[in-house]
């Protein structure tokens, strides 16, 4: 299965989707502040990609300096886990892979040897990486099980393969409705500013021969008023308990014009992307990136000099404008909260 990521013993290497589709390039990172700067500068995105490489990347320092107790090295551990807690505010599957390491390095006793702690935590960061990849799959099946006949589905940023351990949620349901021969087309909205529909899913979805096209955000409106769009469907990077959902910016104004027409939202997520601490959208933090992101593409000034810009990364798509949540346990639907407060005490 392709995996924008790929690791071994003191280093991660990850596919810089900054170069894509132009050029397929391998960045080496070979510590862990190296890997926090390469989550921070886009070269890995996706909640669940900034959470497998985060869990990873604490491995890499443990694994290179010549450390022998845990005591010697509990200090650097805990600074590097704050280090990675600051590069993207919004991913929540960036802290639940993160406290999934403090939660192992805090039964070492402090004479366990460097040798113990290194394996146990690769373990614990292997599993993440492999768990993502199986809950992909499967929320893919459990969202390609909405559909019983070909269906043209509209999709804003990119959450396939590229933004998770591999396969995808939003994309991984549409991979699951081409393996059934239900994906009819797929429309990617261009995703402004960083173009990660424009240079990323329509990658994907070229790569597997699924029919698609590419649409500028402002026009998804207009396709689903001339009934081009039979459903929506998006990744997610926090979903709040009562299911406020953050994903990338533009996705609130595809879900209002989704509700306007009666067409069905999905959001596809693993629960690692739920945050019950979240009561609702007030809750999430949103990221905002450099004002250069919108005045420029690529280093090349586009707009007036001495203009001001707004960045939000995320925004808010409230729980009464999706149609149903699709995770690897099934799909969870209205009501929000009684629901989802259910399908965690089920599965706690």
């Amino acid at each position: 299965m392709f995996s924008p990521i790929r690791f071994s013993v003191g280093n991660v290497e990850l596919l810089d989707q900054r170069k894509l589709p132009a050029a397929e390039e391998w960045m080496r990172c070979e510590s862990t502040e190296q890997v926090a700067v390469a989550i921070e500068d886009m070269v890995v995105r996706g909640a669940p990609a900034i959470g497998c490489t985060a869990a990873l990347g604490m491995l890499v320092d443990l694994e290179k300096l010549s450390w022998k107790t845990w005591r010697e090295f509990k200090a650097t551990f805990a600074t590097n886990i704050e280090r990675m807690r600051c590069t993207r505010p919004t991913a929540v599957n960036l802290f639940f892979a993160l406290n999934k390491m403090v939660e192992v390095a805090a039964k070492f006793a402090d004479e366990s040897s460097c040798d113990e702690v290194r394996t146990i935590l690769r373990q614990t960061a292997e599993a993440i990486f492999w768990d993502d990849q199986r809950t992909c799959m499967a929320i893919g099946e459990h969202g390609a099980d909405l559909f019983s006949k070909p269906v043209r589905i509209l999709t804003h940023c990119n959450a396939g393969a590229l933004a998770t351990a591999g396969y995808g949620t939003a994309l991984g349901v549409i991979r699951s409705l081409h393996k059934r021969g239900l994906a009819k087309h797929v429309f990617a909205d261009e995703t402004r500013p960083w173009l990660q529909g424009a240079r990323l899913t329509v990658w994907e979805l070229l790569q597997e021969k699924i029919s698609c096209s590419l649409n500028c955000e402002g026009a998804a409106a207009f396709l689903m008023a001339n009934g081009e769009i039979d459903a929506v469907i998006t990744g997610a990077d926090r979903i709040a308990a009562n299911g406020d959902t953050a994903n990338k910016v533009g996705t609130l104004g595809v879900a209002i014009a989704a509700k306007h027409f009666a067409i069905p939202f999905y959001i596809a997520a693993p629960f690692s992307t739920f945050d019950l601490k979240a009561s609702s959208a007030k809750d999430i933090p949103i990221e905002y990136r450099a004002e250069s992101e919108v005045l420029e593409f690529r280093g090349a000034r586009h707009t007036p000099m001495g203009l001001k810009a707004v960045n939000p990364s995320f925004d808010i798509t409230t729980s009464n404008l999706i149609a149903g949540i699709i995770t690897e346990r099934g799909v969870i639907k209205a009501p929000y909260s009684a629901n989802i407060a259910a399908a965690f005490k089920g599965h706690s």
